[in-house]
């Protein structure tokens, strides 16, 4: 895997943090201009009271009360000034053959909790719960060295091979037809990625003869003969996957990628045109340019990735402000782009898919360490917290960014955990189920001001992160809020220009702390939480709490 925290190697940092106001000028969100002035007014209280020490900090959390002074801060969302529409396929995941994401993860064969063709049903069910849009596969690095055809055919009858992307043992049990049969199980669309590492222009071509060829050809026969006589009709095609590495197996140069690229997708698109394909970027000009000038004219979507490493960014807030880099990865493809795109006269341009992207803690090589799979991240409600302000970035770049996949799913770095008789949902999870579920179609403009913290590589950053959405055929407003800081809530004054308004309902994932984990002890010490409330008017005082997030959602007045 790429790690993409971008302005070289991070030393210790410190914090410094800094209580000042931000000028207009530097406006967190400054995506337009707003011109009227707002609505919604009044929200009341909401409270609880626990026993015990943890759970009335808990408490507190998801409480408009606090025993502490608040910040202040102003939050404004302009109706008429849209930044575009969201696609659906935001809201993607990722499997890959590393670790216990596939086997023991989505794939069980054996397990009393496994359906008759070996998916976990406690899994499906949690990621149908997440609203996964498309699902890519089977990597990752380990799509340069996978070889289709050893995974289809009778079970029994697959090679086992060695996996050299990840060190472990691959018996190909879980192939194309059980990948494609995930993808119906969860309503998601199959997005996979071809071997342009150790892989032929033949087998790649063959893939898509397989998936989507109709029949009296030998790989679609092949297909139907395996007792599935419809084509699986997979549209998204991922030419490699970060092949400029030396990490990846058969890495090119950018010159032997664009001439390998060119062929593949040429010959792809000669069994089915109206697929659409996915070129290999790095986030780097020197390699984005040349490789979309060459595939311009094949392509839809140039691939980028990008992992925040904890274990470099060590202190709070540089892990809080390095979503700056995703922001800064994402807008620089897309002016790449567009640029080669409008020299070529190509519309609509070529867009960015994010397809692979999160948090992530120290990665090791792909054998267990201390007993534990590689990469089985205990994330925390800090982590949680960082991905709801990667997905407020998603959101807010939508007309440049069209495809994001979290990676990955289940066990290795992912928001579902498993064992033999269960699962956990990480705090990751629930950022990622809200989003999906209950974002509007359209991106809104959002005007932040707000006391700022400082970081030592992303620039200064203010402590609330906000988007908001427009679902047109509810009338519906979501404005969702990161509460960044550490140790103060914040209240912010919120103002909806251009309509009437009232409140309904509020979601909040916080926790008692910024280290707080879910655990089988303790499942929920962070998760989501509704509170309804009635409101109307003009404007609206809400206090977020200190490191949370909050999402409220508003009905527009007819």
């Amino acid at each position: 895997m790429l790690l993409a925290v971008r302005n070289g190697r991070l030393l210790n940092l410190e914090e410094c943090a800094s209580m000042k106001v931000v000028p207009e000028s530097q406006w967190n969100v400054r995506l337009g201009e707003c011109t009227r002035r707002g609505i919604i007014q009044g929200l009341g209280a909401l409270g609880a009271t626990l026993a015990s020490p943890l759970a009335r900090r808990t408490a507190r959390a998801f409480s408009q009360e606090s025993p502490e002074p608040p910040l202040h801060a102003k939050l404004r969302i302009n109706l008429e000034l849209r930044l575009g529409t969201i696609d659906p396929f935001l809201y993607g995941h990722f499997l890959e053959h590393l670790g216990r994401c596939v086997y023991e993860g989505i794939y069980d064969e054996g397990s009393s909790l496994s359906d008759s063709e070996g998916n976990r049903k406690d899994v499906l069910a949690a990621a149908r719960r997440l609203g996964v849009t498309q699902l890519r596969w089977p990597g990752g690095n380990f799509a340069s060295g996978y070889h289709w055809q050893d995974g289809v055919g009778a079970r029994d009858s697959r090679p086992a091979r060695f996996n050299l992307a990840w060190f472990q043992r691959e018996s190909n049990r879980f192939g194309t037809d059980e990948f494609i049969a995930t993808c119906r199980k969860l309503g998601a669309e199959p997005y996979l990625c071809v071997n342009m590492g150790s892989g032929t222009l033949d087998e790649a071509a063959g893939w898509v003869e397989y998936c989507n060829h109709e029949g009296g050809t030998r790989l679609s026969d092949l297909r139907r003969q395996g007792g599935h006589a419809k084509p699986y009709g997979v549209r998204l095609w991922g030419l490699g996957n970060e092949i400029f590495g030396d990490w990846q197996i058969g890495r090119k140069d950018v010159g032997e990628y664009t001439k390998a690229a060119v062929e593949f997708a040429k010959v792809m698109k000669w069994v089915d045109p109206s697929i659409k394909l996915v070129a290999c970027g790095s986030g780097e000009s020197d390699w984005d340019k040349p490789v979309l000038e060459a595939l311009v004219s094949h392509v839809d979507f140039i691939s980028e990735h990008y992992y925040a490493e904890i274990d470099e960014l060590k202190e709070y807030y540089e892990i809080m402000g390095s979503v700056a880099g995703m922001e800064a990865l994402i807008r620089n493809a897309g002016r790449t782009a567009e640029a080669v795109s409008a020299a070529a006269r190509k519309s609509p341009p070529v867009a960015v898919a994010l397809d692979e992207w999160n948090i992530v803690y120290n990665l090791a090589d792909g054998h267990k360490r201390g007993g534990i799979h590689k990469d089985e991240f205990s994330y925390n409600l800090r982590d949680a917290l960082w991905v709801a302000t990667a997905l407020n970035t998603l959101q807010r770049c939508c007309q440049t960014v069209r495809i994001a996949n979290l990676a990955q799913l289940v066990n290795a770095l992912a928001p579902i955990y498993t064992t033999a008789s269960g699962l956990l949902l990480r705090t990751i999870y629930f950022p990622l189920e809200l989003y999906a579920n209950r974002s509007g179609k359209v991106a809104l403009d959002v005007r932040v001001e707000s006391p700022t913290f400082e970081t030592r590589h992303f620039g200064p950053h203010a402590y609330l992160d906000a988007s908001a959405t427009y679902h047109e055929a509810e009338r519906r407003v979501t404005l969702a809020v990161v509460n960044r800081h550490r140790d103060a809530d914040v209240v912010g004054t919120l103002r909806l220009d251009g309509a009437q308004a009232r409140g309904t309902r509020a979601y909040i994932i916080a926790g008692a702390g910024p280290d707080a984990q879910n655990t089988f002890a303790n499942p929920a010490a962070v998760s989501t939480r509704q509170l309804n409330f009635e409101v109307r008017g003009s404007q609206l005082d809400y206090r977020f709490p200190k490191h949370s997030i909050s999402w409220l959602e508003f009905e527009l007045e007819t």
